[in-house]
């Protein structure tokens, strides 16, 4: 959603790596530069104002001026106007001190809420909670239904006395669901309310007499995060006649420019709390407003990522994993595993993309195909156990087997089998504290000594040794007697924490030097 702004952010502040000192003049451009940036983005003019006039303040200041780097200051002052433009702090949700903690979903129609409120009741069955979906949702048609279905499909039961399609009271039923909720022991309720085309006085006085029922703990405002500056109408019209603790927002996957989402909070003065961004039921988490303006200035949200990764991998599975590559027998099984625990993080592209700096290459990520995880994982399940065990037996007639029996071709399983030995090599050697192999400056990589520099043999060490060492007499008793003093001599001397003697005639040292005539006055 937010490639349009992240490139012409990224862009802008590229123009200014490499300076020394900013002037007036730069931080003006820049200003002006990210300003076009946010109008283009769609973000409210108000909040462009004030965020390029906070930049602007901060950017003349001292923390530039007197900074190192002024161009990466910048860069962090722009992070932190994103930060607090996207509301600070993560706001997270209030629970009832006693009885089931009531969350009431309230916006437009088409905005996600059924969906939404399945996701909700996942995300907290996932902390512990044991929630409630109820369909307040009569008006619109098969609204019941599918927030059945979206309850079963996360195992979350559904309190629906009305079948809804225009049928029953929607109050009565908000008002039946804590008892419901009280006599069934559950902790959290969830009340999914009807929408409307456009906001209107009907719609705010069913939802107003929704929220007098069950006096809810939270009231959350969902928003389409594509409609743009409608989005804040809406908002603030629900605000005036509904009121709400937080807004979520939803697909946050889509290709609209994200205006809604950075404007949102700084209109209404309600933190955005949660995100909706896939079609998939785990597509959802905490809005966390530090990690978003990373990823809008390319930096990646590796926070996120790690989250994601402990919840899908096997910490066993994993440790299995870490013992055979250091013990060198990591198998094509093992790296099938490895593979299908990766699945469970979701789209690839996704995942890449919080990685930092992946703007760069977000082309590629767009057009990368999840589908190659299946080919690579039919590619391995057509082989024997001995060849998964062992890919060095992998002979010619083998990978003509292989490959007919996954449907590929020979050349995807020659490039299979390549892949897995270039990558249980490097693998094994990061996993033993070698290092990545190619990276220039680090242990490992080829050519290259221990601290990065160039690789010496000892016999070219010995050969450099003679050339520049001391010159030796070519009768054997001088050297042997030569070679006697000099050991004398550096033990009497002492030692010296640069590496240097301390007995050294600097008088003389320079004379040698053979400087220019007038060179004298410089030393003066």
């Amino acid at each position: 959603m937010f490639a349009t702004l992240s490139d012409r952010l990224n862009a802008t502040l590229k123009n200014l790596r490499g300076k020394g000192r900013l002037s007036e003049a730069d931080i003006d451009a820049t200003a002006r530069e990210i300003r076009i940036a946010l109008l283009e983005a769609d973000v409210a003019l108000p909040v462009v104002k004030d965020f390029v006039a906070a930049v602007k303040e901060r950017a003349r200041g001292e923390e530039v001026s007197q900074a190192l780097n002024p161009a990466q200051q910048v860069v962090k002052i722009v992070n932190d106007e994103l930060v607090t433009i996207l509301g600070g702090e993560t706001r997270r949700l209030r629970f009832a001190k006693t009885g089931p903690t009531v969350i009431m979903l309230a916006g437009l129609q088409g905005a996600g809420k059924t969906t939404l409120a399945a996701k909700l009741a996942l995300w907290l069955r996932e902390q512990g909670k044991t929630p409630l979906l109820v369909a307040c949702d009569l008006q619109r048609p098969n609204a019941v239904q599918q927030l059945q279905v979206n309850g079963a499909k996360v195992g979350v039961p559904v309190f629906a006395p009305e079948p809804g399609n225009g049928v029953g009271d929607p109050v009565s039923v908000a008002r039946a669901s804590i008892e419901e909720a009280k006599r069934k022991l559950h902790d959290v309720v969830i009340v999914d309310t009807a929408g409307r085309l456009g906001v209107d006085a009907e719609m705010m006085k069913q939802a107003a007499g929704i929220r007098d029922a069950v006096q809810p703990d939270e009231v959350l405002f969902v928003v389409d995060a594509m409609i743009g500056q409608d989005a804040l109408v809406t908002a603030q019209a629900f605000l005036d006649g509904v009121g709400y603790d937080g807004v979520v927002l939803t697909k946050l996957d889509g290709d609209a420019r994200g205006g809604a989402a950075l404007s949102i909070r700084q209109v209404t003065g309600r933190p955005v709390m949660f995100a909706s961004s896939g079609e998939k039921m785990t597509d959802f988490d905490v809005f966390h407003p530090d990690r978003m303006a990373s990823r809008i200035l390319d930096m990646g949200d590796v926070l996120t990522l790690i989250e994601q990764a402990e919840k899908a991998f096997d910490q066993d599975e994993a440790l299995k994993a870490a013992e055979k590559l250091t013990g060198g027998d990591f198998t094509l099984d093992d790296f099938l595993s490895q593979m299908q625990q990766l699945k469970k993080l979701g789209s690839m592209s996704k995942i890449l993309q919080m990685l930092p700096g992946m703007g760069q290459v977000r082309e590629q990520l767009e057009n990368f195909d999840d589908r190659e995880i299946d080919r690579i994982e039919a590619i391995i399940r057509s082989m024997t156990p001995a060849e998964r065990a062992n890919p060095k037996v992998i002979d010619g007639s083998r990978r003509a087997r292989i490959a007919k029996g996954s449907g590929r071709s020979v050349s995807d399983v020659n490039g299979l089998v390549d892949r897995f030995f270039e990558a249980r090599k490097m693998m094994m050697q990061m996993a033993r504290g070698g290092g990545m192999p190619g990276m220039p400056g680090m242990p490992g990589m080829p050519g290259m000594g221990p601290g990065g520099g160039k690789r010496v043999s000892a016999k070219q060490k010995a050969k450099k040794g003679k050339a520049k060492g001391a010159r030796r007499s070519g009768n054997p008793a001088k050297a042997a007697q030569d070679a006697a003093a000099e050991k004398e001599k550096a033990a009497q001397a002492q030692p010296n924490p640069f590496g240097i003697g301390e007995d050294i005639d600097y008088e003389a040292a320079a004379a040698n030097l053979e400087l220019p005539k007038d060179f004298s006055k410089f030393l003066k």
